[in-house]
């Protein structure tokens, strides 16, 4: 794991994701296992998933006492010391994004943690532990995948790009509607991909591996530190309704710029 180019904050939670990997890829070894267990497969995920989540508190905290916290396990926690002389914030948290592909044993999951001071989303990291790929980005400082700088991909034509999609599961979001957006997309472009990690989703645009990514139904730590990642990386970012609105609206749409208009068109084309 490394870090170029910005601040202490990002280094505060590369230290803490780097720590709560540890206890994450034991437990992701273990995932074969499951089947001759005495706990059932969801109830040692949910595991997991707390345990990685007071590692990261415990480090975040030490390190910024000042700051509240918020994760997809415990929500919201107040600061543990109030302090008018420090500028207060919050941690936005998800300690395990991707755990249905954790808990089919499949490697594509990530720790996701961003930093929010005066209502803005300042600073983000989203690591992916099986393949040791720490993505960061620090609003005005640009988007880095270690060392290397990101940059939104530059292609104009939907027939050459590659997107990526959040499908909703039983039970969840309007599938109907999902689908026909999929068809539309998929029909116009070289694929769309669905590998169950909105936070990778988002840093891989970021990197231009994807041209443009969208879901509904998502929360603030699944996207706060991936949408920062697109955003610097020259992204445009908003919800379907083109506002910066995508965390209070729950939808999202983070695409290159060249080819913005078309994706959201075509998207919200598809569920009028």
């Amino acid at each position: 794991m490394s870090v170029s180019n910005l601040s202490a904050l990002v280094g505060v939670m590369t230290k803490a994701a780097d720590r709560a990997s540890k206890s994450l890829l034991r437990d992701f070894g273990e995932v074969e296992h499951l089947q001759i267990s005495r706990k059932g497969p969801a109830d040692f995920v949910s595991e997991a998933d707390r345990r990685a989540e007071e590692i990261l508190y415990d480090n975040l905290s030490q390190s910024r006492p000042g700051f509240s916290f918020f994760g997809e396990e415990s929500g919201e926690r107040p600061a543990l010391v109030v302090d008018g002389s420090q500028r207060a914030g919050r941690w936005i948290v998800d300690p395990l994004d991707g755990t249905t592909n954790f808990l089919h044993g499949l490697p594509h999951w990530a720790i996701s943690i961003a930093a929010e001071i005066d209502d803005q989303i300042v600073a983000g990291i989203v690591y992916d532990p099986v393949k040791d790929e720490l993505f960061a980005a620090e609003k005005g400082k640009g988007a880095w995948l270690g060392s290397k700088k990101l940059r939104a991909s530059r292609r104009d034509n939907m027939a050459d790009c590659l997107f990526a999609v959040g499908l909703p599961f039983k039970g969840h979001g309007d599938v109907r509607a999902n689908l026909r957006q999929a068809a539309v997309v998929t029909s116009q472009s070289s694929g769309l991909r669905r590998f169950g990690s909105a936070a990778l989703d988002l840093a891989y645009t970021a990197a231009a591996r994807y041209d443009g990514f969208w879901e509904a139904g998502l929360n603030a730590y699944d996207v706060a530190a991936g949408a920062l990642l697109a955003a610097e990386a020259g992204c445009i970012v908003t919800d379907y309704a083109g506002s910066a609105e995508y965390i209070k609206n729950r939808q999202i749409i983070a695409s290159a710029p060249l080819i913005y208009d078309r994706l959201r068109a075509e998207l919200t084309g598809a569920v009028q």
